[in-house]
């Protein structure tokens, strides 16, 4: 299937094995750019943990945690958060899948000037590499620490735990936190699904019980059966 769908469907994304990079492992690093033009690297940061998190404006979930995400933000303020912004999640009539490297330029700086996002946002290229080494998922998160080692990762972001697993290791500890997928409040998805357009719900409608069952249950189900992988906070790899 093609990178930048047209209409969303589950089976552009394997909902049955999050391919990421597990806490533990290196970092992938790649050149990439800000919606301003000007070149950088994902692991280009000075703080002590870098909190990436993937993003799109037509990704509810990212929607929905964005005031969250600016609430630790400002929490740690000796911690660099940025955005990796990648494909739209649901694109529609308004908000169509990228076909140039401008249009994911003009959907990052949309993001940043008429909505406000104060995080660096970072700018995979149009074929999404980044995303897909990053296991290509559209709300994933990664803590990752100075020397570029995965030290604390979430396939689907929740804010509450990327909270604890961030204050676990500002502590000097490893963060043993379970991260659960929770869905945003019906009205996040409305509005984030309006801003895509016509198609953008009727597709997500589509595949909604996909989604019900692949994350809200089995992958929950995985995570509380499972154990936390506890990664040093200074650990090399």
């Amino acid at each position: 299937m093609a990178y930048n769908y047209d209409n969303f469907d589950a089976r552009h994304y394997d909902l049955a094995q999050f391919r990421g990079p597990k806490p533990g492992t290196r970092a992938p690093d790649f050149d990439v750019v800000t919606p301003d033009g000007t070149a950088a690297n994902v692991l280009d940061f000075d703080a002590e943990f870098l909190v990436l998190e993937m993003g799109s404006l037509t990704c509810p979930l990212f929607q929905g945690r964005r005031k969250g995400m600016a609430r630790l933000d400002a929490e740690f303020p000796d911690v660099s958060f940025a955005i990796l912004y990648v494909r739209e999640a649901h694109p529609g009539e308004k908000i169509g899948a990228h076909r140039t490297i401008a249009d994911k330029t003009s959907c990052a700086q949309r993001l940043e000037r008429d909505e406000g996002e104060a995080r660096r946002i970072l700018i995979d290229d149009l074929g999404g590499e980044v995303h897909e080494a990053y296991g290509g998922y559209p709300n994933s998160v990664f803590i990752i620490n100075r020397g570029g080692c995965v030290v604390w990762a979430s396939d689907w972001n929740d804010t509450a735990a990327t909270g604890r697993a961030l204050r676990l290791l500002k502590a000097g500890k490893p963060a043993n936190v379970r991260s659960i997928f929770k869905p945003v409040a019906p009205q996040v998805s409305l509005r984030t699904l309006g801003k895509g357009g016509r198609g953008s719900g009727a597709d997500f409608l589509r595949s909604f019980p996909s989604l019900i069952w692949n994350n809200l249950i089995r992958r929950n189900l995985r995570v509380l059966l499972g154990r936390p992988a506890g990664i040093a906070p200074d650990t090399s790899c």
